[in-house]
């Protein structure tokens, strides 16, 4: 069974690259921006707890996002494995994770911040279905519009360049004791995230010593196939 962690700034690509390894080995992204929403939508006894974090645009505490994480792995709906996204976020969530679970690895994608900059002002969601569009390396065929359900693409309205430089700075104060502490327990891995979707992919599985994906696919088809199917939902 594989454990692993996923990190890196927005708009790095991690997202991309823990549902390309998912799908490849049939691991189960966690995302914890994911079971926000799903406590949220589904009320449960968290819910309330979050909906008032998020009311205060504050962030949430380390236990409460503790205990979010811990009710999610107790699923065990990851038979062979999971790709955790979004966490941890500070020192003592890492603390936290390495204590009560044997990590495998921990994939930082490394992008410098002017790359990042670029990538996050070219970030369109569609304002229907909510796909997400990129107008560098994943644009729709008509400008503007969706291509699935042809709703009015608009960028995010925290993705504007003074809030991009303060989500990096608060990123990199945050991050570098985390990636100070997984060097030393001898789990971290650093990628090239500034590459292209498949050489990031070909680089994550190098480094962490994965076999070729079961499909027997190159990363190319993968990540067109995987395209495809973000794209039908």
């Amino acid at each position: 069974m594989y454990k692993y962690i996923i990190m890196g700034v927005q708009g790095c690509g991690k997202g991309t690259q823990a549902k390309l390894m998912c799908d490849s080995y049939d691991f189960v992204h966690i995302s914890i921006g994911d079971q926000f929403r799903w406590h949220i939508s589904n009320h449960t006894k968290l819910a309330a707890k979050l909906q008032r974090v998020i009311a205060a645009g504050q962030m949430a505490g380390d236990d409460l996002v503790e205990k979010v994480v811990s009710e999610r792995l107790q699923w065990h709906d990851w038979n062979y494995g999971f790709v955790l996204d979004g966490f941890p976020r500070n020192f003592t969530q890492a603390e936290f994770l390495l204590e009560t679970y044997n990590i495998n690895g921990a994939i930082h994608l490394q992008v410098a911040d002017d790359i990042v900059t670029k990538r996050v002002l070219a970030r369109r969601v569609c304002n229907s279905c909510g796909l997400d569009y990129n107008l560098i390396h994943h644009r729709p065929k008509v400008e503007g519009v969706c291509d699935v359900c042809h709703g009015k693409l608009k960028a995010r309205e925290d993705d504007n360049e003074a809030a991009i430089v303060n989500r990096l700075a608060d990123y990199h104060t945050k991050t570098e004791p985390i990636i100070e502490l997984f060097k030393q327990v001898g789990i971290l891995v650093e990628v090239d995230a500034a590459q292209s979707v498949e050489l990031v992919f070909e680089d994550i599985k190098r480094k962490i010593g994965l076999p070729d994906p079961p499909r027997h696919m190159n990363s190319r088809n993968m990540v067109t196939e995987f395209r495809s199917r973000e794209a039908k939902g």
